[in-house]
């Protein structure tokens, strides 16, 4: 059925094993997974072996694309489509790709031709992203469209608030809505508990009360600044919670 040999090394299906198993996956046949690992360097340099991932990799850049386009068209429902394109754009970058394909270890993984291997093709950013997008493909056709779904996600969501995060780094309140808003079905509530201070140089205390829990009070020489500490704690320990719940 598919362009790969028919049985793995021990070896290779242990490494295989280990990889799945850290990165939250479960393959029925691992050679589609052993296939996505597979560089053209090394297809080049072997005539006996003369598939590489670069299909795999063409259809999980359209899988993981639909799975980043729903999630954010679903969970962003006040941004315009050309923010929503920016979002998604830099979502599923090269360089945002490749960061995540080293946290899951991938270059180890990697079979790659000897010249690519000694040019350092183990570290490079397309590569790494390729890869990755050549698993997604791999996991889809091992196990269809839900089911890869739910990889991509647990890989994007994190990825997405980086996004937000770099581009509103300043603006910790509109951060801390949208959370909010998604996991609560409500809004964070500010309220001004303190101002002290002459006229000329006033310093404002304000906490933030989330689904009955109160962060804050913290200081500010605006109103604004207050709130914008306050939204930050309380938006970086929501975001915590998220990670530890998952």
């Amino acid at each position: 059925m598919f362009p790969i040999k028919s049985g793995l090394e021990p070896k290779r299906k242990q490494e295989l094993l280990e990889f799945q198993k850290q990165a939250g996956l479960k393959f029925k046949d691992l050679r589609l997974l052993d296939l996505a690992f597979h560089h053209r360097s090394f297809s080049n340099e072997h005539n006996n072996f003369h598939a590489n991932n670069e299909r795999l990799e063409f259809l999980g850049d359209s899988v993981l694309g639909l799975v980043a386009a729903s999630y954010l068209y679903k969970s962003f429902e006040d941004r315009p489509e050309g923010e929503l394109a920016k979002i998604k754009a830099s979502a599923v970058s090269e360089d945002a790709l490749s960061k995540t394909a080293s946290k899951l270890n991938i270059s180890n993984y990697l079979v790659l031709g000897r010249g690519e291997e000694m040019s350092g093709g183990r570290e490079k950013k397309a590569i790494l992203a390729d890869a990755l997008e050549a698993v997604i493909g791999a996991y889809y056709l091992d196990s269809g469209f839900k089911t890869a779904q739910k990889f991509v996600l647990k890989l994007l969501e994190s990825t997405i608030h980086s996004v937000l995060e770099k581009k509103f780094i300043s603006d910790y309140k509109s951060l801390l809505q949208e959370l909010v808003q998604k996991k609560f079905k409500t809004v964070p509530k500010y309220e001004l508990k303190k101002a002290s201070g002459p006229d000329h140089d006033r310093t404002f205390w304000f906490s933030v009360s989330i689904n009955g829990k109160v962060y804050g009070p913290l200081s500010g020489k605006t109103k604004k600044e207050a709130e914008q500490s306050v939204a930050k704690v309380a938006y970086e320990d929501l975001c915590s919670e998220s990670t530890v719940s998952k």
